[in-house]
């Protein structure tokens, strides 16, 4: 009754948007003003509601060009922008609208830059919420390799009300070993044992299989090696160096998919794998 009622209450609204627009020209087309101040104004005290249908649309945005295979997301930063400003202390869409940005074609728009921007809104409007700090850190440590301001923010999300422990150890950790994979490692492994939904549990599970992948992806290239420079030349099959007594059994990836040997002669993942290394880059 209550979404009936806010329904109805916006349709003045969206009359006055459409007035100022024109009308939207196919099912597709997204409600769209310049800026979230404008429908503040407009919203006849529904902003809160407004906000939930803005970060909805953009989750539903980002989720068709994902499928599409499109790689500009132009009105995702709008729309985030909108949704927060209706409402700035609408914490999901910070968080999750940051990863939608910030992660790289064509998983996401590729523009840390302006998933920081985003954060920094959201942290100004919730000083105390420490998960925003630990979301800015793990942008300039994953997408922009700053580990310096990766360390700063995660020591400042550190003395924020109610942040884990394990924040302190990061902004150390960071501070000192930069980007090797053992700290990359470490950072997924927290974000899986903290994670607050499905999907960051998700996200964490595959960098870390990504991470497992690549490691082993390179101990086989060196059991390769080993193989040619025993025999004289290079392995075609998994079998011979099983044969050889160089591997125990034929390697599966993290998924459980057998690893190939490429026409270079080097370990790679099965056509059919599950395992994005591009999460690594």
């Amino acid at each position: 009754m209550l979404l009936a009622v806010g329904g109805l209450a916006l349709f003045p609204l969206q009359r006055e948007i459409e007035r100022r627009r024109g009308p939207a020209t196919s099912a597709d087309e997204i409600v769209y003003v310049d800026t979230g101040a404008t429908l503040r104004r407009l919203s006849l005290g529904y902003e809160g509601l407004l906000a939930d249908i803005y970060w909805t649309r953009a989750v539903q945005y980002f989720g068709r060009q994902r499928l599409a295979g499109a790689t500009g997301f132009e009105r995702l930063g709008p729309l985030l922008r909108i949704a927060t400003t209706l409402d700035p202390h609408l914490i999901v869409a910070y968080r999750f609208g940051a990863i939608f940005l910030a992660e790289k074609p064509p998983a996401g728009a590729g523009r840390p830059e302006e998933a920081l921007a985003l954060l920094g809104r959201g942290i100004a409007a919730n000083p105390d919420y420490w998960r925003l700090w630990q979301d800015v850190g793990f942008i300039y440590y994953w997408d922009l390799a700053d580990y310096s301001s990766a360390a700063r923010a995660f020591e400042t999300g550190s003395e924020r009300p109610g942040a884990m422990p394990w924040m302190k150890v990061m902004a150390a950790t960071v501070a000192a070993k930069g980007g090797d994979a053992a700290t990359s490692r470490l950072l997924w492994r927290e974000i899986y044992r903290h994670a607050e939904n499905d999907q960051l549990r998700l996200s964490a599970e595959e960098h870390l299989a990504a991470l497992e992948a690549a490691d082993e992806i390179a101990g086989l290239d060196r059991l390769l090696l080993l193989y040619r420079e025993r025999r004289g030349q290079a392995a075609h099959g998994w079998s011979e160096l099983v044969r050889a007594g160089v591997l125990p059994a034929e390697p599966n990836d993290p998924a459980g998919v057998p690893y190939a040997i490429g026409p270079d002669g080097r370990a790679r993942l099965g056509l059919a794998s599950r395992v994005n290394l591009g999460l690594l880059h």
